[in-house]
């Protein structure tokens, strides 16, 4: 159960909030300090997102909402429809942009259905893949972190009497181990800031007509998310 607890921790301390404010605070997670330092030492951020169609939007909103922020980065993608980690790991383009960029961080994204898995068909689809990309972030100098993506707006359309909240509580449960088996590693809890707009009535400006992609005042609230992931400890 510790893993899970510290991983929610640095979730939280995202956002400054407190795991739980009656008891002594949670440890950070191990890649917290790390990711922190990073963005603290460089005055322009590099940043290469890594995923599939989830991350298309992504890179541009993050980079035009830091830039009206003042923040100055520059960022890239290795972004491919449908693409799982596995291909990703096994893709020389790929490790070729996270070895030669000098990114100072890599932004990964699994498939939107893998990590909701069952415990042990998500491990072995996508922990091995994840822990190569991780190595291959580190030895070119970044700083791997998770992106947390969302529960599809009717649920996983394989299963029974499924919705969102329901596939975005096993997407969560899924990064957070995933983190913790790749070492540590931060996880931006996008799926819970979707959540939160679902929960709040506004869920209906997230989904494009498929239900699944995001729109384009969706990409905005992932780059907010990923801009207070990296800017607002």
């Amino acid at each position: 159960m510790k893993p899970i607890l510290v991983n929610l921790a640095c979730i939280l301390s995202f956002f400054g909030i407190s795991a739980c404010a009656t008891r002594a605070p949670l440890p950070a997670c191990p890649g917290r300090a790390e990711l922190s330092g990073r963005i603290r030492a460089k005055p322009e951020l590099a940043v290469l997102f890594v995923g599939n169609s989830y991350s298309f939007g992504a890179p541009k909103a993050f980079s035009k909402l830091a830039a009206a922020q003042g923040k100055k980065v520059r960022v890239g993608h290795a972004t491919y429809g449908g693409w799982t980690l596995k291909m990703h790991a096994a893709n020389e383009p790929t490790l070729r942009k996270i070895r030669d960029g000098r990114w100072d961080i890599v932004v990964i994204q699994e498939q939107s259905l893998i990590p909701a898995m069952p415990s042990a068909k998500r491990e072995a689809e996508m922990f091995p893949p994840l822990r190569q990309l991780v190595r291959e972030t580190r030895q070119g100098g970044a700083v791997p972190v998770l992106y947390q993506t969302w529960g599809r707006r009717d649920g996983d359309p394989v299963l029974r009497q499924d919705d969102f909240h329901a596939m975005n509580a096993r997407l969560r449960t899924g990064y957070q181990a995933a983190a913790e088996n790749a070492g540590g590693i931060v996880v931006v809890p996008v799926g819970d800031a979707w959540e939160r707009e679902i929960s709040a009535g506004r869920g209906g400006v997230l989904f494009m007509d498929d239900g699944s992609h995001p729109t384009p005042r969706a990409n905005e609230l992932i780059a907010e998310t990923f801009f207070a992931a990296f800017f607002r400890e």
